[in-house]
């Protein structure tokens, strides 16, 4: 009697070790999945529109090759302004990909009396001749040395271009690297800048606001201005022989 009580105990010893073990082994296994989902690329969501090396990601507007007019010197893309361009001939940069919700993050550096910019929702179509036909812009200017900063503050650097001024310009001399990230929030209907770590524009994307701010604006006859909340980005060639240069830039989408 004594025996079988003995052996039935340690059967059930056996089994209760046996159940534990599963328990850690699953557990286990539960922390390395978590570890390795936790542990995948962290920068996975964003996506490298420019990386210093190639202009893989981007074509003159509206769908042409890149040719001589950008360069790729010291890890920026720079505008070239000397030997190449023809009367009225313009090199606006857009990405091959379209976007709607997303966070863009890049670098810009003017030099004296330049003049740029950022757009979005641009729409590639022969019938328009500058993306700025469709795409709202955020500015990039040289704000002391070019005539456009002494047209509103709304024309200065960081601004929803004509419509949003910034709060304060928190812009670096020339020469020197700013930061911009970008927010295009369609479906919260929210967009800001921030400029070199502070934000200093914040507006409505789409809706009765966003028609009232354009209606407002020098774009209230533009038939297609602001119409595609899908488009492309752009980096503006103004068409003034003054180098502009751009790096670091990529993009998460929302």
């Amino acid at each position: 009697m004594k025996k079988t009580i003995t052996l039935v105990v340690l059967a059930l010893f056996f089994v209760a070790c046996k159940e534990d073990n599963k328990d850690k082994t699953a557990t286990a296994d539960s922390g390395i999945l978590e570890k390795e989902e936790n542990t995948q690329n962290p920068n996975d969501e964003w996506i490298v529109l420019f990386d210093g090396t190639s202009f893989d990601s981007w074509e003159v507007y509206p769908d042409k090759e890149i040719t001589e007019d950008w360069v790729i010197e010291d890890g920026a893309m720079v505008l070239r302004t000397e030997g190449y361009r023809k009367d009225g001939e313009r090199f606006n940069l857009v990405t091959k990909r379209t976007f709607n919700s997303f966070v863009l993050s890049l670098e810009w550096r003017v030099s004296e009396g330049a003049n740029s910019g950022v757009m979005w929702g641009v729409k590639s179509d022969p019938k328009h001749l500058e993306p700025y036909a469709t795409g709202p812009e955020i500015q990039v200017l040289d704000n002391i040395n070019h005539p456009d900063a002494k047209n509103g503050i709304n024309h200065q650097a960081g601004s929803l271009y004509d419509m949003v001024a910034p709060t304060k310009d928190v812009t670096k001399p020339i020469g020197q690297w700013n930061s911009y990230l970008v927010t295009i929030d369609q479906k919260n209907n929210q967009g800001s800048v921030v400029l070199n770590g502070e934000k200093i524009v914040e507006f409505p994307v789409n809706g009765p606001e966003w028609d009232k701010m354009v209606a407002d604006s020098k774009f209230a006859d533009w038939p297609d201005f602001g119409k595609y909340r899908t488009g492309k980005i752009a980096l503006q060639d103004h068409g003034e022989a003054i180098p502009i240069a751009y790096r670091n830039i990529k993009i998460k989408e929302l």
